[in-house]
């Protein structure tokens, strides 16, 4: 099973900036279990959803040609907490990209009030000098973070208010 923390893009600037939203309800689970009787969006939960919108806005930006990963989370900061029936705002930016890596940064909203800083380094694997093998499937977009694109494209195609 794979966890995905955003529900859809609303904003797509192919290898400039991708803001997406996650909406916060009270029927997920892990929002009892992390402080029982004070159910609040995990942090740590917020900072993989800023990996997913940013990852995929790496792994756009090179035609997802490579396998994306997580190397380092630069700097996460976090000023207010999230409660169910807020909607989560991740604004991902590239910061720098190259053949081996990127850097975003990003900033986590919910309507104005700015929640979380997130700055991340992502790997290209494929393009380590460890000289290591990956199998050769692309197993960081799996259809699903394909997916979440692919509804965006199609809603500003037909010109669908998001």
């Amino acid at each position: 099973m794979r966890w995905i923390w955003i529900d859809r893009f609303v904003e797509f600037e192919s290898g400039v900036r991708a803001v997406a939203l996650k909406n916060v309800s009270l029927a997920e689970e892990h929002l009892h279990d992390h402080f029982p009787g004070f159910p609040i969006m995990p942090p740590s939960l917020m900072i993989e959803g800023m990996a997913q919108t940013a990852g995929i806005l790496v792994g756009e930006a090179r035609r997802f040609q490579e396998k994306v990963i997580l190397a380092k989370v630069k700097r996460a900061v976090f000023h207010h907490l999230v409660l169910p029936g807020e909607t989560i705002r991740y604004d991902a930016s590239i910061e720098q990209i190259s053949d081996a890596a990127a850097s975003t940064t990003g900033r986590i909203l919910v309507g104005q009030r700015l929640v979380g800083e997130v700055d991340l380094v992502f790997s290209h694997i494929d393009q380590n000098i460890s000289g290591r093998e990956f199998p050769a499937e692309n197993f960081v977009f799996t259809s699903a973070f394909m997916s979440l694109l692919e509804t965006f494209r199609q809603h500003s195609a037909e010109r669908i208010p998001l």
